[in-house]
């Protein structure tokens, strides 16, 4: 079986030099496994590779549509295949990179197909939780308790797609979830990037900061003219400044949020990457050169390819 290599990790942990350095001793391509990544226009936030970057070694799935679309995992998984097919035409081991853990499980082990989102119904819907705190979650229990069981009461952007999956099909999110669709017929080889906690939040923390030298509340500010689709804003950094924009926080409580979000988000990364089968890790403590995590993968590679896992 054809394989695909997935260097996969929470946010800021190294994936992105790493990967370039890997891709051009693979002599092969890059595709991104990272949910914002795919929108124009974003890309201080999104931490994209830089265009030095996506010249030098070539990228797929990034900028692939305006903030405007809605975009999937079920559309993600239907453009992916094509060019790992044609990588594998050419010879090559296509190198999945990215942290989105939905995209990685989506590949791996399938994704159901549920209706579509319904704009209407999620506004309506976020109206009665605005009412009412905590309503949609006891409205969950009561039609898909099973959903209620795997889905913390404050993810709202969760409990609201499984009370949308149930309203539009008659079905809940649970039974669909039964009949996932097929994963993509490769050997997928996974190595996974982590560092030491503290470490690690340290350097998120430091990223934020230089996310804003660069700009991103000018890119913000940009993306918000453009009215964008609701998914866009969810973004950790985008949904923060957005709020300093209209003036709900000021600066110094978004970027401790951006911050205290960006930690969690990694942690909840780790969580997902956890119930992963077959994941191959590597502790990068201390490491921040590219080049030694690099040279960490490439290692692991030969191991994890030498046992045929």
């Amino acid at each position: 079986m054809k394989s695909v290599i997935v260097l996969l990790g929470p946010t800021g942990v190294g994936k992105t030099g790493a990967a370039m350095i890997l891709a051009r001793e693979l002599h092969t391509e890059i595709i991104s496994a990272d949910s914002m990544q795919i929108y124009r226009h974003m890309d201080i936030g999104t931490a994209k590779p830089s265009p030095a970057e996506r010249a030098a070694v070539r990228h797929h799935m990034i900028d692939i549509v305006d903030p405007v679309v809605s975009y999937s995992a079920g559309r993600y998984i239907v453009e992916v295949r094509p060019i790992m097919e044609r990588l594998h035409q050419e010879g090559k081991t296509p190198l999945v990179v990215g942290g989105t853990g939905l995209y990685i499980k989506a590949m791996t082990r399938g994704l159901f197909i549920g209706p579509s989102t319904d704009a209407e119904l999620r506004d309506g819907l976020l109206a009665r939780e605005q009412e009412q705190k905590g309503s949609l979650y006891e409205f969950l229990c009561s039609i898909d308790p099973a959903a209620a069981c795997r889905i913390e009461r404050n993810d709202l952007r969760r409990i609201i797609r499984a009370i949308e999956v149930c309203i539009k099909s008659g079905s809940t999110i649970s039974s669909f979830q039964k009949e996932l669709t097929q994963p993509l017929p490769y050997n997928f080889v996974k190595i996974g990037l982590t560092r030491e906690r503290k470490e690690l939040y340290a350097m998120i923390d430091e990223r934020v900061d230089s996310m804003l030298k660069q700009g991103l509340i000018e890119e913000v500010e940009k993306i918000l003219g453009m009215k964008p689709d609701r998914t866009p804003l969810q973004a950790i950094g985008y949904k923060e400044l957005a709020r300093f924009l209209g003036h709900e926080i000021g600066m110094e409580e978004a970027v401790r949020l951006i911050k205290r979000n960006s930690r969690r988000y990694a942690k909840r990364q780790l969580t997902w990457f956890g119930q992963e089968a077959g994941i191959h890790w590597i502790d990068v403590t201390g490491l921040h050169d590219s080049r030694s995590i690099a040279s960490q993968v490439s290692a692991a590679l030969m191991v994890v390819r030498g046992r045929g896992d």
